[in-house]
C-alpha cells in the first residue's frame, strides 16, 4: 500500500481527543475539499507491506492502543486496508478510521470505529456521501460535519434530522473548518466560522451535536505535520 506517513502523536478530533494515537496516513484522494489541510497527502509516499506497517505500529505503541486510519482517503486501498485493520485489531489495537463516506464501507471490520466526514456544500464535494452507508454505520461509530458558515450549519442539521442519526451513533461532530495555510497562532482565529457562533447555534437549536476542536491544531504550530 501506499503510505505518506505513520507517527504518534495525540488524537486531535472525535470522541477520542486528548488521547495517544498513532496514525497511519495513506496516499491519495479522489476528492478535493475546499479547506483541506492534508493536501500533501494526495501524492507522493512510499509503498509499504501490511507486515511493515504493522510493524511500524507496534514500534511506535508497542502495548497496544488506539491507531487511526486516515488519509487522504484509506478507502481507495480497500483491498489492503482491510487486511491491516483486521491485523490491528487481531493485535488488540483500538482502531478509528477516519474516511469521507464517499466509498462503499459495509466491508469494513465492524470492530472499527468509523468516524465519516460528511462533505457540506462549501466543502465543494457536497453530495459525495453514498448513502448506502448509513446502513453500515454502528452505534460506536461517529458522523463529523465540517463548517465554514451558516449554510453547512443547516445542511449538517438537516442531514441529522432527515436521517433520524440521533441516538444511531456515538456522536455527530460539528467542527469549524481551519483555513487550510494556517500558522502562527494557536488559536481559534484561524476557524472560518467563529466556535463561539456555532455553539450558539446548536444551543438555541438543540441540535444533537458535539462542538469538535482540532486541538492538535491548537497545541502545536496549525501547520505542523506528523502531529
Amino acid at each position: 500500500m501506499q503510505i505518506s506517513e505513520i507517527y504518534k502523536s495525540l488524537q486531535g478530533e472525535s470522541t477520542y481527543a486528548g488521547l495517544a494515537c498513532v496514525f497511519v496516513r495513506l496516499t491519495g484522494c479522489n476528492l478535493r475539499c475546499s479547506w483541506c489541510d492534508s493536501e500533501f497527502s494526495f501524492y507522493g509516499g512510499k509503498k509499504m507491506t501490511v507486515q511493515e506497517v504493522l510493524e511500524e505500529v507496534a514500534r511506535l505503541s508497542p502495548s497496544g492502543g488506539f491507531v487511526e486510519i486516515t488519509g487522504g482517503e484509506p478507502m481507495l486501498q480497500e483491498r489492503e486496508v482491510i487486511p491491516l485493520m483486521e491485523q490491528l485489531l487481531d493485535a488488540d489495537y483500538t482502531v478509528l478510521l477516519e474516511t469521507s463516506g464517499e466509498r462503499v464501507l459495509s466491508r469494513v471490520p465492524k470492530a472499527v470505529v468509523k468516524i465519516v466526514d460528511v462533505k457540506c456544500p462549501h466543502s465543494g464535494e457536497a453530495d459525495t456521501f453514498a448513502m448506502e452507508n448509513l446502513q453500515a454505520i454502528r452505534p460506536h461509530d461517529e458522523l463529523k460535519f465540517v463548517l465554514t458558515d451558516r449554510a453547512d450549519y443547516e445542511f449538517a442539521c438537516s442531514f441529522v434530522v432527515s436521517n433520524h442519526l440521533a441516538g444511531r451513533v456515538n456522536a455527530i461532530l460539528f467542527s469549524p473548518a481551519f483555513e487550510k495555510t494556517a500558522s502562527g497562532a494557536r488559536d481559534t482565529s484561524h476557524c472560518q466560522l467563529d466556535p463561539q457562533q456555532l455553539a450558539q447555534w446548536i444551543l438555541e437549536d438543540n441540535i444533537p451535536a458535539r462542538l469538535s476542536l482540532q486541538i492538535h491544531k491548537l497545541i502545536w504550530d496549525p501547520a505542523a505535520k506528523g502531529v
